[in-house]
């Protein structure tokens, strides 16, 4: 089994990959988390896009471990934000990871866009470094900012956000289950995409 240092310490991202590993017949990979792995200094997430940011966790994580390691950046794209917050989705609000002060913000600065116009895209870029090389993919998930949150499920945006698609029936990320929501998400398109990647190093020696 070759380990596979998927370079987070959220585990719904290693529990989603595993899903995605899994849903795709792949076996071979035994992941771990950052919280597996002796500590080790972490740069800054300062990169202008979510690529960079990416290739430079998984970067480093695999210089500091020797492990073959999977990283993501992502985040929320708005149109009429310009793209914004863009690769600062997380601290939007000022403080990193407070969800629900980010939506409040994020709502607010919505307020008076009519809907035709509240177009945004889930974006997520997933970075794999390991001895055969580096491998960068990117995912996109369209949908619509909504006026008010709506779900319990999925952490970041996903109750403020409708996603394109008559499959999802009018709900929002946080109102779809693990797996409808793997099967949509940029997260989960952009690790489909990293899929050839993965076998190649579950089969490597």
């Amino acid at each position: 089994m070759t380990r596979l240092l998927v370079a987070s310490r959220n585990p719904k991202k290693l529990a989603e990959l595993r899903r995605v590993l899994d849903g795709a017949g792949l076996s071979g990979l035994t992941l771990v988390s950052l919280n597996d792995v002796a500590p080790f200094d972490e740069a800054p997430e300062t990169g202008a896009t979510f690529e960079d940011n990416a290739l430079a966790k998984a970067r480093d994580a695999f210089a500091a471990t020797g492990l073959a390691s999977v990283a993501d950046d992502s985040g929320l794209s708005v149109d009429a934000l310009g793209g914004m917050p863009g690769v600062l989705s997380a601290r939007w609000a000022g403080n990193h990871g407070d969800d629900i002060a980010n939506n409040a913000l994020l709502l607010a600065q919505l307020r008076d866009v009519p809907d035709g116009r509240r177009g945004a895209a889930f974006v997520s870029a997933c970075a794999l470094v390991s001895t055969a090389g580096e491998v960068v993919v990117r995912g996109e998930w369209p949908g619509t900012i909504i006026r008010e949150p709506r779900g319990d499920g999925g952490f970041g945006y996903d109750p403020v956000f409708l996603a394109d698609g008559s499959d999802i029936g009018g709900r929002t990320a946080a109102e779809l289950g693990p797996a409808e929501k793997d099967a949509a998400s940029h997260r989960g398109r952009a690790l489909a995409l990293l899929l050839p990647a993965l076998r190649a190093l579950a089969q490597s020696p």
